[in-house]
């Protein structure tokens, strides 16, 4: 192919930089159309031929393919603000919030809320079988390329998924509503065996989610353009925390007869102002009316072409056999280890030490705000910065606070929780959550600059489903090690306490799981803690991750930030 010019230009740096963020195919000049790489798959209909543009793009003056491909972008021209975004992506961005939003409410029950209520009734191995609830999040990359390919042009890609999905979820909710405090005596009924039913309705709801999730992010790769896709992983996190803090953090809160007694009642109760299953109605009501409003008000851009599920599912096999897809998927699995034991444990721990839930929630309640304003924050460094740089030094800042979280529980005061320790643990706390999110952030902005917009929600899910599943399959394992290195006996009473709730006890046992601590408890005993495998299994998580950090996530991760965008791309025989 014979070239436009022959002589090379020489590149303006601060245009390039500009062209390079916006995403350039790393085939022509830098002052080529930025949205030649970022393009959507299904042009509209009132556009021209793709034949039509590549030649009015070769016939330009200043077209060239003498210049270097471009490196994978880092960031727009400038910093972008909220409010100096275009009127379009403003509202767009408003969108993806409440979508993500929606997503974070039965997200912040399934992984928060609903643990802590049944910490009462099951040993931290059990709660880890609920905790598979969540794992349509790391397995939702199987059924993404129907969701790529399958869809009625009458609806639009996008919301032939999220309408449906979205109006299943809310009658799924509201039908729980009605069943779920049934529901939860039975998953503690017969020594935790029925825990698998009551995980099964909640692994249905949370594929539903992961579901439109999918959607979702191909969604996000269309609605904003191109120089604000970091804003992508901005409106994720603020939608999702928002979501999680409302459906975990509030919701506890309300649900405590303590604080609703303290705050909310002249003449106690023994029930919070809030229940579980009001709450799940209330909810599944509010997700019917935004659907109807979305499929009524929110026009999808129209489109002509459709590939068939298995050009996609080809295509993510594709993705699959790049090196440094492969290299990325290693980084994900072995990334999160190291923070496993803070992230699962360090609050059940704390309720075990003495922690009220009040004082959790009031904790959690107070990290909220930081929280939100960081993830915004935190979407502005991903564009200003390098986003892998900032997600290696968020990767240290988690592992230092997990070191710290574990040095919270080990000074629990002995006679109780005082003012000096609860703002010790707010304050752990909004650091763990503070390297939480600008990591989170950080590489879901890298994941949207790299993503090809061709297949828009496969690359995305892969991309997330590899993330996810490095956060929750550990978590089972990571769960049982706990009851594994615990050590714990229970000793009977010298003598027969008045005010007993079960059978005396009258030798000793291990009660190192929650059922056999609760025998214990209520026959009078003492259950007696000689090894706490709470300690054992978080220095372990984090020496591993010192390790695998060192040795082979930070290399990585320099290397990928360092490819140009068209390493990420899958490379049309037909076009070579």
């Amino acid at each position: 192919m014979g070239r436009k010019s022959e002589t090379p230009r020489r590149r303006e740096p601060d245009r390039s930089t500009s062209k390079d963020a916006s995403g350039q195919n790393g085939h022509a000049s830098g002052s080529m159309d930025p949205q030649i790489e970022l393009r959507r798959k299904h042009p509209p209909l009132e556009s021209s031929s793709p034949a039509s543009q590549t030649a009015r793009l070769m016939g330009r003056d200043d077209f060239s393919l003498n210049e270097k491909p471009p490196l994978t972008p880092t960031s727009p021209s400038t910093d972008t603000s909220f409010f100096d975004l275009p009127r379009q992506d403003r509202r767009n961005f408003l969108l993806l919030v409440l979508l993500y939003f929606l997503q974070g409410i039965p997200m912040g029950l399934a992984g928060g809320s609903v643990p802590f209520l049944l910490k009462s009734h099951l040993s931290y191995g059990q709660i880890g079988v609920f905790s598979l609830a969540s794992y349509p999040y790391s397995l939702k990359l199987l059924w993404s390329p129907i969701v790529d390919a399958v869809w009625s042009p009458a609806l639009g890609r996008r919301k032939s998924w999220i309408l449906p999905i979205q109006t299943c979820s809310g009658f799924g909710m509201i039908y729980l509503g009605g069943r779920i405090k049934d529901m939860m005596v039975s998953a503690g009924a017969s020594d935790g065996s029925g825990v698998w039913s009551f995980t099964g309705w909640w692994f249905f709801l949370v594929f539903l989610c992961a579901t439109q999730d999918i959607a979702v992010d191909g969604w996000a790769l269309t609605l904003l353009s191109s120089p604000n896709l970091s804003y992508a992983s901005t409106a994720q996190t603020v939608g999702l925390t928002a979501g999680h803090f409302l459906s975990y953090t509030v919701f506890l809160a309300f649900n405590s007869p303590d604080f609703a007694n303290r705050w909310f009642r002249s003449t106690p109760s023994e029930v919070g102002v809030m229940t579980l299953g009001g709450y799940l109605t209330v909810w599944g009501w509010f997700y019917l009316i935004v659907t109807l409003g979305l499929a009524m008000l929110k026009r999808e851009e129209k489109t002509k072409e459709k590939d068939s599920i298995m050009e996609v599912y080809r295509s993510m096999i594709g993705i699959l056999k790049l090196k440094n897809i492969q290299s990325i998927i290693i980084v994900h699995l072995i990334a999160k280890i190291g923070f496993q034991a803070n992230d699962g444990v360090t609050n059940l721990k704390l309720l075990d030490k003495g922690f009220s839930q009040e004082d959790l929630a009031l904790t959690v309640l107070i990290d909220f705000p930081f929280e939100i304003s960081l993830g915004y924050y935190a979407g502005r460094w991903s564009t200003a910065y390098p986003a892998m740089h900032i997600w290696c030094w968020a990767f240290i800042g988690r592992l230092i606070a997990a070191v710290l979280a574990q040095g919270v529980v080990m000074i629990f005061p002995k006679d109780g929780v005082q003012t000096w320790y609860l703002l010790t643990v707010i304050a752990s706390h909004i650091f763990s959550t503070f390297m939480n999110t600008v990591m989170f952030v950080a590489i879901s902005a890298f994941h949207a600059k790299i993503s090809d917009p061709l297949i828009g929600g496969t690359y995305m899910t892969l991309l997330a489903t590899v993330s996810n599943l490095g956060g929750t399959f550990p978590r089972y394992f990571i769960l049982k090690l706990v009851d594994y290195f615990t050590v714990a006996t229970c000793h009977p009473p010298s003598s027969p306490p008045k005010d007993l709730k079960g059978d005396l006890v009258t030798s000793t046992f291990s009660c190192a799981l929650e059922s056999q601590k609760h025998i214990c408890l209520e026959g009078g005993g003492t259950c007696d803690i000689s090894r706490d495998g709470y300690y054992i299994t978080n220095v372990v998580c984090v020496l591993i991750g010192v390790m695998t950090f060192w040795t082979y996530i930070r290399p990585a991760a320099m290397k990928l930030q360092a490819l140009p965008l068209r390493a990420w791309r899958l490379v049309d025989p037909d076009t070579r």
